[in-house]
């Protein structure tokens, strides 16, 4: 018997439904009911006693999350880590006994692995591993002290406050300019308000991979960001700020000597939502404003052609009866392209990147009747040919 491969093996668990859940243990408030005990068994999971570091491989299907369960049996200094094989990039959680999350985090271990390191009082624990991009991934997981061996590099992350004070700041000029200088050249910049204004603040150069962070009169903290659009940071502040002087804190987290391109230009709605659309972090509308190619009803299989760019393509297809929902983004590894699903309320069902091992895109979902919205984009500024595949799956009488 021919075995099936990853794709049909994640089609056929979207068709048949989950597993039965085990006997309910409330374990980290009911989230880790499912999970794995990291060595094997509870006993096993003890971290503070353990003479080694505790890892799993952890298989997670797409949309899903895999929950690792460990116990302390005194107040312990742990490291937790996730890392990905192949282009996987996962996102961990820890969870208390009762549920709530204790720390986050996406990419503290290189390489888009995930490290964490806390200090926990004795107590039963979970470390929950997703994808970020919501597709299948297989990963490896490590819970151990942080005097034992760790699984990932881990990276030296600058803090996101500069160094020194607003007091240093350069005059940034007029509003509507862009000026142009390194983290290390100018940390903090000043510019002035006359009066009620909503701002966008923009800062770009992904070798830098800038941090920005708005102070008002005082040094008053008011809002930061980081990796806006791919490493490049934005700031949309809508409230409307007074007049006075205002400070902008400026860090990069590669590269301290690169030019960082900075914006300041009062905030224009309607070209925050065309970016929200273009990015493909809101559904456009279906009424014309937003160009939408109409695929037509998906009776069983459709192909379309894109000459894809960083800018999201959008399609709607009407999708009638329930059923499974196949997408799939291909270039055979000439680009990096990435999938989004909406319905026609703007809910987003689905979201990918790189399935598989490879850089293609697939998105599977169980839908019901509706018009749905795809989007289709390249990743880091290139443009390139895609194949979007649409199958539509029933199941059998």
């Amino acid at each position: 018997m021919t075995r099936p491969t990853l794709k049909t093996s994640a089609i056929a668990a979207l068709m048949l439904g989950t597993a039965s859940p085990a006997l309910a243990q409330d374990i980290c408030g009911g989230f880790g009911n499912n999970g794995q005990w990291i060595g094997g068994d509870e006993e096993s999971s003890d971290i503070t006693t353990s003479l080694a570091y505790r890892e799993q491989m952890a298989l997670v299907l797409g949309g899903n999350e895999y929950m690792s369960l460990f116990t302390l049996s005194a107040p312990t200094d742990i490291r937790v880590e996730a890392a990905g094989r192949g282009s996987g990039d996962p996102v961990i959680d820890l969870l208390d006994s009762t549920g709530d999350i204790i720390l986050s985090d996406d990419d503290s271990g290189g390489n888009s692995a995930s490290r964490a390191e806390t200090s926990l009082d004795a107590g039963t624990y979970c470390m929950s591993v997703r994808s970020y991009d919501g597709g299948p991934m297989t990963a490896f997981v490590r819970i151990a002290r942080q005097e034992q061996e760790s699984l990932t590099d881990g990276i030296s992350t600058p803090s996101s406050t500069p160094t020194g004070s607003c007091d240093t700041a350069v005059p940034y000029g007029t509003l509507g300019e862009s000026v142009s200088a390194s983290a290390a050249e100018v940390p903090f910049w000043s510019f002035e308000l006359d009066g009620q204004t909503p701002i966008t603040i923009t800062a770009e150069n992904e070798t830098a991979d800038p941090v920005i962070t708005l102070y008002g009169p005082g040094e008053t903290y008011i809002d930061e960001n980081d990796d806006y659009d791919g490493l490049n940071s934005r700031l949309d502040v809508t409230d409307t700020l007074a007049a006075g002087t205002y400070c902008l804190g400026v860090t990069a987290l590669s590269d301290d000597n690169a030019p960082i391109t900075l914006s300041i230009n009062p905030y224009d709605a309607e070209e925050a939502l065309q970016a929200l659309y273009a990015r493909g972090e809101a559904a456009p509308p279906l009424d014309g404003s937003v160009p939408v190619t109409d695929l037509g009803v998906l009776t069983s299989r459709t192909r379309q052609d894109v000459q894809a760019t960083e800018d999201v393509t959008w399609f709607s297809l009407d999708f009638e009866g329930a059923g499974l929902l196949v997408l799939e983004a291909i270039a055979n590894g000439n680009s990096d392209p990435w999938l989004v699903l909406y319905d026609d309320l703007g809910r987003q069902i689905g979201l990918n990147d790189d399935y598989g091992d490879g850089l293609d895109s697939m998105i599977a979902v169980r839908l019901q009747e509706g018009t749905y919205i795809v989007g289709v984009r390249l990743f880091e500024g290139n443009q390139g040919f895609v194949r979007l595949v649409a199958e539509k799956y029933v199941r059998a009488d």
